[in-house]
């Protein structure tokens, strides 16, 4: 499979898994998962046409891991990120002293003054490092990555999550524990 297909697939997994699964006609679970061979058969009723083995791959193959299969491999499931309601099941999880977001210049008055918010998402996502951080900021333009007192938020009394892909969520940051551009950082 070549790599823009992969990414195309990997796209559309995306909105479907994530954000508008009744569009191809499927429903998941209190958790998110989906049977395999349903999301096979709207794939293919939607003109998406793909083989398991094809899925597999993308789900392999994909760099920030957006998708996990369960252990027998008959179920799938985004792997954050999502906008419709689901409970993921990760446990409340220690971070690091700081975390990092990734965004750009021109939303940074907003963020010095509401802070970070899930927006249409469930969680705010925080990256473990400055360069995926860095990625993440720069699909949206010129990147800013902001460091997130995490440690200091945990001890606040938020709770935090640990993706399966490595990506830490929570439900909001409050200014007082982002360090901006030229203030502290």
């Amino acid at each position: 499979m070549n790599e823009a297909r992969t990414k195309r697939i990997s796209k559309y997994l995306s909105r479907h898994l994530r954000h508008d699964p009744a569009r191809i006609g499927l429903s998941l679970d209190p958790a998110g998962w989906v049977d395999v061979d349903v999301l096979l058969a709207a794939l293919r009723q939607n003109g998406m046409a793909l083989s398991r083995a094809e899925l597999e791959t993308v789900v392999a193959t994909n760099d920030k891991r957006r998708f996990a299969l369960d252990e027998a491999g008959t179920r799938i499931r985004a792997s954050q990120g999502h906008s419709v309601a689901v409970d993921l099941g990760l446990p409340p999880a220690q971070p690091p002293p700081y975390l990092y977001h990734g965004t750009v210049g021109r939303v940074l008055e907003s963020i010095r003054a509401e802070g970070l918010r899930p927006m249409a998402r469930q969680h705010v996502h925080l990256s473990p490092d400055r360069e995926t951080a860095t990625r993440v900021g720069a699909r949206r333009g010129k990147p800013v990555v902001l460091p997130v007192a995490a440690g200091a938020m945990r001890e606040a009394g938020h709770v935090f999550h640990l993706s399966e892909n490595g990506v830490w969520l929570t439900a909001a940051v409050p200014p007082a524990f982002l360090r901006f551009p030229g203030i502290g950082s």
